[in-house]
């Protein structure tokens, strides 16, 4: 219980500096918040607690697939807002827009042979 902790407390640490650098310098935090740290958190975590390469590569090819239909809410949410809609609106409306892909990835994926 106690690792768990230490690695909620970590990632969260990551999360607060992020939000705390991009009050005062967006496209640094946006730089800091670009970088895969909680995707290598992750895959440190899970090698510590399986040790397994296997299910790491195939945690790592499914991170990959799974950043791809990610990546246009960071385009929808910024033109919503240029466009006068609320930032909740905006931000529902790009996530619900990255399930949505999401749901595409995972049945593209299918079709491909591709295991996620």
């Amino acid at each position: 219980m106690l690792h768990f902790i230490i690695k909620a407390a970590l990632s969260g640490l990551i999360v607060a500096a992020i939000a705390a650098v991009a009050r005062r310098y967006p496209g640094f935090g946006a730089l800091i918040a670009s970088l895969p740290l909680i995707s290598v958190l992750g895959m440190i975590w899970l090698w510590q607690d399986t040790r397994d390469p296997v299910l790491l590569a195939d945690h790592a090819r499914a991170t990959f697939w799974f950043v791809l239909p990610s990546l246009p809410m960071f385009l929808v949410i910024p033109a919503l807002l240029g466009r006068g809609w609320p930032f909740r609106t905006a931000l529902i409306a790009g996530c619900v827009l990255t399930i949505c892909l999401y749901f595409l990835m995972t049945w593209a994926a299918a079709r491909l042979g591709l295991r996620l």
